[in-house]
């Protein structure tokens, strides 16, 4: 309501009520906002308002604000993989020895890291992994072992010696300087194998494991499994 229409509309008020609403109208109204107005140019166009109601930054010229804190010389090259150390990380790769163990055999493969490259690039890191690559493999039937007694205990522990001294007369274990253990399976060569290496067939091997993986796969659903046999 303007203050015409309160003059006018004062003859059908009370005195009391007058009074109040005249107080409201001296009364100064606070602002929803503090932010300095800014009044556009007598054209009124669009561009001139958002002109006029935008506060502009000064953008810093060449180098960006984490170059500035780093330093020019501080930055690696774009695509340099040697400045972030992707060279180490994906090179790094240990030699494996895979047993798998099972109820009627014992396999035991030599995998050998793919060959490092030239030059790395970061996305090299995005990239799945190469598979090592097989050396030698070996099972209990190359060894003169045949049917049942594959998946003997004895076969295994043979096999697991067989395996480490070809490794020490052909000069492969001076090139390995990291190994992984890959055990899989629950057969009777996968403790023998592990008693073939902690024992003197493997003193110059078990220094240079690094790491011992279990790669023995569960079952998550799928098919119904056989019952198992009753005997007796």
């Amino acid at each position: 309501m303007s203050r015409s229409g309160f003059q006018k509309a004062s003859g059908f008020v009370c005195a009391s009520c007058r009074q109040h609403v005249a107080d409201r109208w001296a009364t100064p109204l606070r602002s929803f906002t503090t932010t300095t107005s800014f009044r556009a140019r007598s054209d009124k166009s669009m561009d001139s308002i958002l002109a006029g109601s935008i506060v502009k930054r000064k953008q810093p010229e060449g180098l960006s604000d984490f170059a500035n804190i780093l330093g020019s010389s501080d930055l690696p090259p774009v695509g340099d993989a040697r400045a972030f150390g992707l060279a180490g990380i994906l090179s790094k790769q240990p030699h494996r020895i895979h047993i798998y163990a099972t109820k009627h055999n014992t396999h035991i493969t030599v995998t050998a890291p793919p060959k490092a490259k030239a030059k790395y690039d970061v996305a090299d890191l995005y990239k799945p992994p190469e598979q090592n690559q097989p050396m030698m493999s070996f099972a209990t039937g190359m060894i003169g072992f045949r049917k049942a007694g594959r998946g003997s205990y004895d076969a295994a522990y043979q096999l697991a010696s067989y395996v480490l001294k070809q490794l020490q007369e052909k000069g492969k274990l001076k090139d390995m300087r990291e190994i992984e253990v890959v055990l899989r399976g629950w057969g009777a060569g996968r403790e023998a194998v592990t008693k073939a290496l902690l024992g003197q067939e493997g003193r110059l091997v078990r220094p240079k494991i690094t790491a011992v993986t279990d790669a023995t796969r569960l079952k998550f659903g799928g098919s119904r499994s056989p019952n198992p046999r009753r005997l007796g």
